[in-house]
């Protein structure tokens, strides 16, 4: 039997932990009579379970015939491929061509004989979501990774009056907290503001614990020793699960090291050089310390209450750190105080 458990990033695993509470608000959401909202965006920091969470959600309203779902890519013109994925459904394709609505100068579709012609593809996409409005379905769009760029931009602006004319159309995003962030405060997209955004959870512990006992045929302790290795944490629970199928689960100690190298290169050494210089003295107090009691981090590192606040919220928004317990912080991933203590003698700035 192959190996069950996936290191890429992006593919749907086999041994694949469904988030079952966030899946089921959005999809329950978006099925609603009157939707509460009509997008949606997941945070979280790398390797978190962002697409393939998505990919769930959108997959799963696939299999209903009223619902159409469409993938764009942000790095090319998303307008451009909306329409183009919309035309290419066959019940859209004959309605526009009934009504004599001409696309062939956007390069969407054939000539129509003293049709309408249409030039502007966001027209085009409003006449084709009428269609989509009189089929009865709904349109899921999904995003995954957005950034802040001109195809982003230009894609929600239009958006934003496809929601105020009531079009059937739904919208899921991925992305990292700052990339969202600097989209949200574009003066120009600012109900993304309004738009709920879901920080993925860690994985049920319980799950993974079962999971790992099912797949590996071992014992409670066994079982619940590797799913604490995770912390919860999605790509770590498949690196873990990769290595202990090929390696065998008799002594977790001797994968560590492939363990700790899998996490650094695929995703810890990425995350570790976008902080910046004081979340970095944060996380390496707290790594050297092992102090989680916000005041003594605070003082061994010398920032007021205020300065301290500003960068210890904002690291919890990027999934580096978690705050169970009134006054105490700790970190988040696995093994990461590992990774941050080796790095101790480094320049921070």
């Amino acid at each position: 039997m192959n190996n069950p458990f996936n290191i890429a990033f992006g593919q749907t695993p086999s041994r694949y932990i469904n988030r079952l509470t966030q899946s089921s608000q959005i999809i329950e959401t978006f099925q609603s009579d009157n939707p509460s909202a009509k997008v949606y965006i997941l945070t979280g920091v790398s390797g978190c379970g962002k697409t393939v969470m998505m990919t769930n959600v959108s997959e799963t309203l696939s299999r209903d015939e009223s619902w159409m779902v469409v993938e764009l890519n942000p790095e090319i013109d998303m307008l451009h491929s909306l329409a183009a994925a919309l035309y290419s459904d066959i019940s859209i394709r004959d309605r526009m061509v009934k009504s004599r609505i001409d696309l062939s100068v956007l390069g969407l579709g054939m000539f129509v004989e003293n049709g309408i012609s249409v030039i502007d593809t966001d027209i085009a996409i409003r006449h084709m979501l009428e269609n989509v409005a009189k089929l009865g379905k709904k349109l899921l769009v999904t995003v995954d990774e957005v950034t802040n760029n001109q195809n982003i931009k230009a894609f929600v602006a239009s958006y934003q009056t496809y929601i105020r004319k009531n079009y059937p159309i739904y919208l899921l995003m991925t992305g990292l907290y700052e990339n969202i962030n600097a989209l949200q405060n574009d003066k120009a997209l600012t109900f993304l503001y309004r738009a709920p955004k879901l920080m993925l959870e860690p994985l049920n512990f319980t799950a993974i614990k079962a999971n790992y006992k099912k797949t590996f045929n071992i014992d409670d302790r066994e079982a619940e020793n590797m799913a604490k290795l995770t912390k919860g944490y999605s790509f770590a629970f498949q690196v873990l699960g990769y290595l202990a199928w090929d390696r065998g689960v008799a002594d977790l100690e001797e994968i560590m090291p492939e363990y700790d190298q899998y996490l650094a290169e695929y995703v810890y050494d990425k995350i570790w050089s976008e902080l910046s210089g004081k979340d970095r003295e944060i996380v390496r107090e707290m790594a050297v310390t092992h102090q989680t009691k916000v005041t003594d981090i605070r003082e061994g590192i010398g920032f007021s209450t205020s300065e301290f606040s500003v960068y210890r919220d904002r690291l919890i928004k990027k999934g580096i750190l978690s705050s169970n317990q009134y006054g105490h912080i700790n970190l988040a991933l696995p093994r990461f105080e590992e990774y941050v203590a080796e790095r101790s003698g480094e320049n921070i700035y």
